[in-house]
This record gives structure tokens, sequence and C-alpha cells, in this order.
């Protein structure tokens, strides 16, 4: 028997200064990552320091929104079970954590292709979580 993730609530991220941007993008579809204009490395989730040289020069830019499961975990129990949660190594490089929707959990890979999609939190926000692509 498959094993369904059903539609489970989502709390509301907490904000931290600065988040106002990449919460905004994700609204429409979009999921932001930062690029350090000092180190040339990029960054998920995104803050105002880069986490590499702890630069505060910074730009927005746009994740095309796919990439590859690293790890995961199927938890069967519990409030809100089941649910999948997951490590995703975006193509872009970040490894960001995540949750693995819409899919039988059963099916679900290390190494597995997957997309961004957004889910509606309780109150209204959206928050950036995972698919598998089609094949």
């Amino acid at each position: 028997m498959p094993t369904l993730n059903e539609e489970r609530k989502i709390s509301d991220p907490v904000l931290n200064p600065g988040d106002e941007n990449y919460f905004n993008a994700a609204g429409g579809g979009r999921l932001l990552l930062k690029s350090c204009r000092a180190c040339g490395e990029i960054h998920h989730y995104p803050r105002s320091l880069c986490p590499f040289c702890w630069s505060a020069d910074l730009e927005w830019m746009d994740s095309v929104g796919t990439g590859q499961i690293y790890t995961y975990s199927v938890t069967r129990r519990g409030a809100g079970a089941p649910y999948c949660i997951a490590y995703v190594t975006l193509d872009e490089g970040p490894v960001v954590l995540t949750n693995i929707v819409g899919v039988d959990l059963d099916t679900v890979r290390i190494g597995q292709r997957v997309k961004v999609l957004f889910r509606t939190s309780e109150g209204g926000m959206s928050v950036p979580m995972f698919t598998p692509e089609l094949p």
C-alpha cells in the first residue's frame, strides 16, 4: 500500500530582517538564492552575510528550482505524519532542507530529480517545497 503524504498544516515561517524579498518572491512562484559578490559563492537560506567569507556584498538571484535529493527521511508516526523531510542539492550548488510532497513517499530515492513548488502556510505565506520531476 503506498504511503501518501496528506495535506498537512504548514506553520508560518519565522521572519528575520531581510527575509521579505525571499517570501515575496516565493509568493510569486520564484525561489531566490543569494550570491556573494566578494567570493562568488551562492548560498541558501538567504542571510545578510555570506556564510563563506562574511561579506555583506550580496545580491539576490533566481534559482531554476531544480535539483536532486541528497538524503531524506520519512516520518510515519506522530502529528501530521506521514511526511518526508530531505536535503536537496540545487542545480546551482546550495543544499536546501525541505519537504518532499505530492508523491507516494515509498518511491522517494536518493539522487532523484526534484523541482520546487510552493505550499501555503497557515498564515498565507508561500513556502518552497519539492516534488519529483516527471521523467
